[in-house]
């Protein structure tokens, strides 16, 4: 070996790992969002990326989100989440309990954030347990099963002669039997009689009309994110039905819906962003314990009240996180 090549061949073994340390430092993560939405523009997906923004992360330059939409369709979601696998995706962070099974389903390696959770995660097999998930799940759960039964006990407190409330529920929501228990044991509670309205895609909850609601006087939303997308239709279904209503989550009021009690998603959403950060950082999802909703919302429409030509007690109003008036 000449004295020339002897030096070159020693070049190279110095600059090999510092090349390797530039390549490294320039992948920029890019992180999944399995949803049933039609697109990104929501209050949900609004707040997570600002939560990433307030962590330090620029879009396209240090992240990249890499949105797949169901488009209210969850038997799409096992294909999709097979496309980010595909990606390949850094993380996949999941939006309602029927992503984050179709996630697991696609992949056992890399990471998922359950933004949100409808149910009980280890009882859907997502989880070994909620403080040491183990596997590659994390996330937020919101508690909605036990919150179906106080949705009914606030539209009977609301409007006592509540006798026979529909429950909308989507047959495509992995909850969906976990839901029907919890909420026929409160019915038989409160003497209320349940009718089951079920909906499997936006089609038919679009074609819904106040006959469907089988003559009850109260209707109950159970939590899905086919519903909260298509939250508009499911509004205008009780004002044509002219009864009372309750909802899962603050945008029905929003948007003109009577009551809604429930969860803040936005803010499950940005906690989601958190997650994602101690990844990016090292921590194996399994170490990070399932994290429950911390923020919760009472909201009273008093507008819709007086469309309906309804009235609440006083003290039910009092109660309340916010009246829109």
């Amino acid at each position: 070996m000449t004295r020339r090549d002897f030096i070159l061949l020693l070049a190279a073994a110095v600059l090999a790992p510092m090349n390797a340390a530039a390549q490294q430092s320039t992948h920029v993560p890019r992180v999944g969002v399995l949803t049933p939405a039609d697109d990104g523009a929501t209050p949900i997906f609004n707040a997570f990326r600002r939560a990433l923004s307030d962590l330090g992360y620029i879009y396209g330059r240090t992240i990249v989100l890499e949105f797949r939409f169901a488009k209210g369709d969850a038997a799409q979601l096992p294909r999709l989440a097979r496309e980010l696998v595909e990606v390949p995706v850094d993380i996949i962070v999941t939006d309602s309990s029927t992503a984050a099974r179709a996630a697991l389903d696609a992949t056992r390696t890399i990471p998922i954030v359950m933004g949100i959770a409808t149910g009980n995660p280890v009882e859907m097999g997502l989880v070994a347990s909620t403080a040491h998930p183990g596997g590659n799940v994390t996330g937020t759960t919101l508690g909605a099963i036990e919150l179906n039964g106080k949705r009914l006990q606030l539209i009977k407190q609301a409007f006592p002669r509540v006798a026979h409330v529909a429950l909308l529920l989507s047959s495509q929501n992995a909850a969906a039997a976990d839901y029907l228990i919890s909420t026929e044991r409160v019915s038989a509670a409160l003497s209320e009689r349940i009718t089951v309205v079920r909906v499997f895609r936006p089609a038919d909850l679009e074609g819904l009309t106040p006959t469907d609601l089988a003559g009850a006087d109260a209707l109950a939303v159970l939590p899905d994110a086919m519903f909260w997308n298509h939250r508009a239709a499911i509004i205008d279904l009780a004002d044509r039905a002219r009864i009372p209503a309750i909802y899962p989550e603050r945008e029905y009021a929003d948007d003109g819906g009577l009551i809604a009690y429930g969860p803040n998603v936005p803010d499950a959403f940005r906690r989601a962003a958190g997650y994602i950060d101690r990844i990016l950082r090292g921590a194996k999802p399994g170490d990070l314990p399932i994290d429950e909703a911390a923020k919760f919302d009472f909201v009273i429409n008093l507008r819709t009240a007086h469309k309906l030509g309804l009235e609440f007690p006083p003290d039910f109003i009092a109660r309340a996180d916010e009246v829109i008036e």
